[in-house]
């Protein structure tokens, strides 16, 4: 863990420094509870202490089993579309965004082995103290920092996930033009989030749990066209009940 929290600190924005003193990952939030206030309900329910102990193994599944539908991938499934997604391989640098409890920081750590570094970045200490808690490979690293304004310099990942969170940011463009100006020319980008229904009245449907829940619904196709504006190329889209899961290529020449 210290060589990758070293490697991890290289990767940082110039003058950016730690400011809290937490064991086990590198704190950019110091006494700053959370990254922003909460956007609504779903998100004041994730900063409670509750949540993340019980989050990996019932929260997220079965949520994730509710808005994906009964013929959506599992948990495992996600983990191993992300991974196949990203072409994660042998000594690339993967980013976890909102990693939570590091179910999927994990499973990246094990694809990008010990030469590779998998970075969890989350903005709850809570759910960072949860995810040190498990057996964690030697190339997962944790940082504790804003998941939508990302403190990584320029073109220093090779892949970025952000699977269930990007509908609960206050600011998603924001967060896409970060997760793209982090990623190297030819990095792969991953996103499950939520898909409004085409047809009424299950888009009202759509639209009025959003609200309720205070997660902003995106219509199909949406994020697809959000990262093909971006320069993104080999998009891809699949969808399952009221989620999508998006994906795209950064091209080798989208900068000098």
């Amino acid at each position: 863990m210290p060589d990758q929290r070293e490697r991890l600190l290289s990767l940082l924005q110039p003058g950016t420094t730690p400011t809290g003193g937490r064991d086990g990952f590198l704190d950019l939030l110091g006494e700053i509870p959370q990254a922003g206030p909460p956007t609504g309900l779903a998100q004041r329910l994730m900063r409670t202490s509750a949540v993340p102990m019980i989050y990996e193994r019932y929260w997220r599944p079965a949520l994730g089993r509710v808005a994906k539908g009964l013929t959506g991938p599992s948990m495992a499934g996600e983990v191993r579309i992300a991974i196949e997604a990203l072409g994660l391989s042998p000594g690339k640098v993967a980013l976890d965004v909102a990693c939570g409890t590091g179910r999927f920081t994990r499973a990246f750590g094990e694809a990008v082995g010990p030469d590779g570094l998998s970075i969890g970045l989350d903005g709850s200490v809570t759910m960072l103290e949860k995810a040190l808690a498990a057996p964690n490979p030697a190339s997962v690293a944790y940082l504790r920092a804003d998941a939508v304004d990302l403190p990584l310099a320029d073109s220093t990942v090779d892949a970025v996930c952000c699977f269930a969170a990007l509908h609960m940011f206050a600011d998603p463009d924001a967060a896409l033009d970060s997760f793209t100006r982090v990623l190297k020319p030819g990095g792969a980008l991953v996103l499950l989030t939520s898909a409004r229904h085409n047809d009424q009245p299950m888009r009202l449907a759509d639209t009025v749990l959003g609200s309720l829940s205070g997660q902003r619904m995106f219509d199909r196709g949406e994020i697809a066209a959000k990262l093909s504006r971006r320069g993104f190329d080999r998009v891809k889209e699949r969808f399952s009940g009221v989620t999508q899961i998006v994906s795209g290529v950064l091209p080798v020449n989208i900068r000098p």
